[in-house]
């Protein structure tokens, strides 16, 4: 079974957050709230979420890391060493590195998204510093990456990581009335 980290930093964006874990839990894939702060973390409209566990050298052993936007928890994400250093290490063993909003600022940093295809927030384009190659896609994935424009894109993308992680999305979309919801396919 696949497991994912979802990593939480103060000021993230709530509805990202929770509709990715929702939708992973809801495909049967092993889905933990991952902490870079304290056991309760406050995202940017204030509503505090408990995380599953604090960050550790733990988060290697999971098959994808997913960073939730929120300007400021994504600052945070890119501010953390720890966090930077996971990216490398998970990217470089070939691992799922995914994120959406403004989040992937802290997969530029960490060099992740040189030489890929990603999309971000609206703007982003001109904030990250890197040779990958900006689309305006709803959700981008190239290799390994995984990226998603913000809070509107969140169950695309959601149900692009089951996807990508051999999950059906096909059952959970049709269990959640996405189709006659959205007309979307």
């Amino acid at each position: 079974m696949s497991k994912v980290a979802v990593m939480l930093a103060e000021g993230f964006e709530e509805s990202e957050t929770l509709t990715i874990v929702d939708i992973l839990r809801r495909a049967r894939i092993e889905c933990h709230l991952i902490s870079i702060a304290g056991e309760r973390v406050r995202g940017a409209h204030d509503i505090v979420v408990k995380a599953d566990a604090i960050i550790s050298d733990d988060v290697k052993n999971y098959d994808m890391i997913v960073l939730p936007g929120g300007l400021q928890g994504a600052t945070r994400l890119r501010d953390d060493d720890r966090v930077i250093r996971l990216l490398q290490e998970m990217n470089q063993a070939g691992k799922f590195v995914s994120a959406m909003c403004a989040a992937p600022i802290a997969l530029g940093k960490a060099g992740v998204l040189d030489g890929k295809k990603f999309t971000a927030y609206v703007g982003y384009d001109q904030k990250i510093e890197t040779s990958g190659t900006f689309k305006e896609d709803v959700v981008v994935v190239d290799g390994n990456l995984v990226t998603s424009r913000g809070p509107a894109t969140t169950y695309a993308f959601a149900y692009k990581l089951v996807d990508v992680l051999g999950g059906d999305s096909l059952a959970v979309k049709n269990r959640m009335v996405y189709f006659n919801s959205f007309n979307a396919e």
